[in-house]
Parts: C-alpha cells; sequence; structure tokens
C-alpha cells in the first residue's frame, strides 16, 4: 500500500512476476484538518473479488487511526465495511 498524500490517494499494488508494481485498486480521499472523508473505492476488475477492497480499508483504517486522525465514510464501500467492524467505531466521524 502507497500513501500518495499530494493527490489524496491510497494506492494499492502488486508485483508482476518481473518484480514491478502493478495497481490493483486505490482509494481517494478529501482532507480537512485531522478529518479524511473516504470518497471513493476502486479495485480494478480483474482483480475483484479477491478481498483486495476490504484489505485496502482496512490498511487506510488502520493508518488514520495510527496518525491520531478520524475518517467521515462517505463511499458507500467503506460505509458498509465499518458497520461490519465496530472496532473502528472510535476513528468514524459523520
Amino acid at each position: 500500500m502507497t500513501h500518495l498524500s499530494v493527490q489524496e490517494r491510497y494506492r494499492a499494488d502488486l508485483t508482476d512476476g518481473e518484480g514491478q508494481p502493478v495497481e490493483v485498486g486505490y482509494i481517494d480521499y478529501t482532507q480537512d484538518g485531522d478529518r479524511l472523508a473516504l470518497t471513493h473505492t476502486v479495485v480494478f476488475e480483474r482483480f475483484g473479488g479477491r478481498g483486495f477492497a476490504a484489505q485496502l480499508v482496512k490498511h487506510v483504517l488502520d493508518d488514520v487511526r495510527a496518525n491520531g486522525q478520524r475518517v467521515v465514510p462517505v463511499c458507500s464501500y467503506v460505509q458498509k465495511y465499518v458497520e461490519k467492524h465496530p472496532e473502528y467505531s472510535d476513528i468514524v466521524v459523520s
């Protein structure tokens, strides 16, 4: 996972057979102070159905917590994820 703060994006990559990164998907956000509004989650079709979206959201939420920030789950996938994972309720705001 790579945090591209200038682009306000977290990106998930895999390594191909030649050791080169291949983008699997990303989460876009907007930041306002210590709050990150997670606006859009994408996993590219060829990587779908393998749990990459959940891994990406978990990584972002863990990073947000580690940095003392909070999230506003705008994206419907992130909303459903935090509903199923109440252990993140301490960092979720509306």
